[in-house]
């Protein structure tokens, strides 16, 4: 292996750990043939990445780096995926090799990664189960509010409005508690978030966890990053991924069996078809912009190789906080926070939001905050600057 493999001079009577360069290690970011680092050991993970449960384009993303941050950012339960990570460790990094790759800023990691500690030690990852329960209550209610308008006054033009926004509102709503599920945010085992994630997505709003999984995953791991976040990528109406479990399927289809069947006797077949779309058009509108105005303002570009920090402060931005707005978007208002810390209950986003700035200030990084007005109409600026550039270019081709 040359320059590139040295032999580590183990202890007696163990094999010798084979020591890596950042050189070396770099080559290994292809398709077939990815290696990434951890906690300064070297992990040969391409036969893993297939078996990967957030997908193997996550992986891939951090194939030939240092992926320390995020690995910790996304697996709570390290006890249990670090007895996945054995069998794949093929070495360490030399001695003489820095921990960050191309030159990421060590300082901002480390001030970082005390800044996790701290929030560790202040229980910001501690969940209130009240507070979930009260979310997932408060869809329950609005379901069966909508039913009871239908049933009570009728299937009319103004009973129907009424319950199609009652209902986007429940869609939407399951849509941030789906998000907290999915991101492994709320109990303490990977598991039973799984479990009810399943259940939110599928039975409350008939779509798939492992879609989800594998397309947002990448979205955190390398946000607004061409050709690895798949939330800019704009070629494809559905994207799929290779295979969908049936359990997702069964789940789905148990959302529609129930939206049919409660609203069939009344609208018919073609009418409650109709009804459902709409619901759909009016939930879509609120779910893009929320999600836009994080995000589509921010910078879009190539992959720079920024240290973990650094990358998420430059694709993502916040919107003030009060009542409405943490309601409103599913303290997606805190997009700052959430993407440092995926595995954060979102009730506790708004106590870390002070130290995120205080870090930002230290090291010279923009921490940028909005009111909502201000960032919704942001999107509509930034839009009309890419087209612009489009034009541009189409001009003057």
């Amino acid at each position: 292996m040359g320059k590139g493999g040295n032999r580590g001079e183990g202890a007696a009577g163990e094999a010798p750990v084979p020591t890596f360069r950042w050189e070396e290690i770099q080559r290994h970011n292809l398709r077939n043939d990815q290696w990434l680092v951890v906690d300064r050991k070297v992990y040969d993970v391409t036969a893993w990445s297939k078996r990967h449960p957030g997908g193997h384009r996550v992986i891939a993303h951090y194939a030939g780096e240092d992926a320390t941050d995020a690995f910790h950012a996304f697996h709570p339960d390290l006890e249990l995926v670090c007895k996945f990570l054995k069998p794949l460790l093929v070495g360490e990094l030399a001695p003489e090799e820095p921990s960050l790759d191309r030159g990421k800023s060590s300082e901002i990691t480390e001030d970082f990664r005390a800044l996790k500690r701290m929030a560790e030690n202040m229980d910001l990852f501690q969940t209130d189960h009240l507070f979930f329960l009260l979310l997932l209550a408060h869809i329950v209610v609005m379901e069966s509010a909508a039913w009871l308008i239908i049933s009570h006054f009728g299937s009319g033009w103004l009973p129907t409005l009424l319950t199609a926004c009652i209902l986007a509102t429940a869609q939407a709503q399951a849509g941030w508690l789906q998000h907290d599920y999915g991101h492994l945010s709320v109990y303490k085992k990977s598991g039973w978030n799984h479990v009810v994630h399943k259940f939110v997505i599928g039975h409350l709003k008939g779509a798939s966890a492992n879609w989800w999984n594998h397309r947002h995953f990448q979205h955190h791991a390398k946000p607004n990053i061409f050709h690895k976040d798949p939330d800019i990528k704009m070629l494809h109406v559905f994207v799929l991924g290779e295979s969908q479990p049936l359990e997702d399927l069964a789940w789905a289809i148990s959302y529609y069996v129930r939206f049919f069947s409660t609203y069939t006797p009344f609208y018919g077949i073609l009418g409650a078809l109709l009804f459902l779309n709409f619901i759909r058009f009016l939930e879509s509108h609120w779910f893009v912009w929320v999600t836009q105005m994080n995000h589509i303002v921010m910078e879009i570009d190539l992959d720079h190789h920024r240290d973990w920090f650094s990358s998420q402060l430059a694709a993502t931005c916040n919107v003030e906080q009060s009542f409405f707005n943490d309601w409103f978007s599913g303290h997606l208002n805190f997009q700052i926070e959430h993407h440092l810390f995926p595995t954060m209950p979102r009730h506790n986003l708004r106590k870390v939001a002070p130290l995120v700035r205080s870090l930002c200030a230290r090291h010279g990084i923009q921490y940028q905050e909005k009111p909502l007005l201000r960032a919704l109409l942001d999107i509509v600026g930034s839009l009309k600057r890419s087209g612009q550039l489009w034009l541009d270019a189409y001009l003057h081709k």
